[in-house]
């Protein structure tokens, strides 16, 4: 059996593997690559924040395919029921009842807009990401492993949405934003996306190899300074505690402590894709922005004067010891 330092420098190369295959398919866009492959390796759940074009849908379709992963697809719309995601029960020729399973059932869930549905579907999902189960006239289900839920919202059309619950925002280890490509990339897309030419996607991984490097991840050892960098960025974001004077001049709310769960956890993760055996505080840095930026309530002045979570993020770590 390998050990924890050879099992970190298999992952470095099978990294390095999906990234190559991604890029076969998917032109540009590393960034919201790098933080899908870090959300699947830590075990988290994302948010893909984009205008619509910019291959959410593809991406993520060819991250199962590269992963060896089943791919389930959710339209979300005002209509769709909670039964349309977890499954219902039918009665049977032999007038029993038995229980068809929905497309929750799969390793990747693709949540396409999922803002376009009443809270009452959303509230579907909170059961299988946090408890990775589905509970169904009485009867839990257990989801298979490893299992990830990958939504997707539009920034832009707004009308006729449901925006997400707090409590549901905050089971999403990241928000990704997606942005436009550059002018190289977008030709590059316009050049091989209209002519016929088929990608041959190669298999890097295993589920169960995909659980195996997660088990290695959460056995990184993570330096108490570390531990208290994270924890102190999160404390910093809550406008109530006294002597947070940029949380309190820009935030209404701040983020609860599942946020420094996720920045140690996604710390770990993107150490291990840089192939060092332990995170530092550059790695609770480079994840920072996409843990919290969907955590942070702004107020109304921070709203008036057009400055971003973002923003805010940026100048919390400049003060934060």
């Amino acid at each position: 059996m390998a050990s924890d330092t050879e099992s970190l420098n298999n992952l470095v190369d099978k990294y390095r593997q999906l990234r190559k295959e991604i890029g076969k398919v998917i032109i540009g866009q590393d960034k919201a690559v790098e933080s899908l492959l870090l959300s699947i390796f830590t075990g988290g759940h994302c948010l893909l924040v984009g205008v619509p074009g910019l291959a959410k849908t593809l991406m993520v379709n060819t991250l199962s395919k590269a992963l060896g992963l089943r791919f389930s697809r959710i339209q979300f719309t005002p209509d769709l029921m909670p039964s349309d995601i977890t499954g219902t029960e039918i009665l049977d020729e032999n007038r029993k009842f038995r229980f068809v399973k929905g497309p929750v059932f799969a390793n990747i869930l693709l949540a396409d807009e999922i803002n376009r549905t009443p809270p009452k579907t959303q509230a579907a999902l909170l059961e299988a990401m946090q408890e990775k189960s589905v509970t169904v006239s009485g009867h839990s289900y257990e989801l298979e492993a490893p299992f990830f839920v990958l939504a997707t919202q539009n920034p832009i059309e707004q009308e006729g949405t449901y925006p997400l619950p707090e409590a549901q925002l905050d089971r999403f280890m990241l928000n990704i934003k997606m942005d436009y490509p550059s002018f190289e990339e977008e030709m590059e897309i316009v050049k091989t996306t209209t002519v016929d030419a088929e990608n041959d996607l190669q298999v890097v991984m295993s589920a169960d190899e995909i659980m195996e490097y997660q088990s290695v991840i959460r056995r990184m050892p993570v330096p108490d300074n570390v531990i208290s960098y994270a924890v102190n960025l999160v404390a910093s974001t809550r406008p109530e505690k006294e002597g947070n004077d940029l949380a309190h001049k820009y935030l209404a709310w701040g983020a609860g402590p599942r946020a420094s769960q996720y920045l140690i956890m996604g710390a770990r993760t993107n150490a291990a894709f840089k192939g060092k055996y332990s995170p530092d505080r550059e790695d609770v840095d480079a994840v920072a922005a996409e843990v919290l930026r969907h955590r942070l309530v702004r107020n109304y002045y921070a709203e008036a004067e057009g400055i971003s979570t973002d923003t805010v993020i940026e100048e919390l770590k400049k003060t934060v010891k």
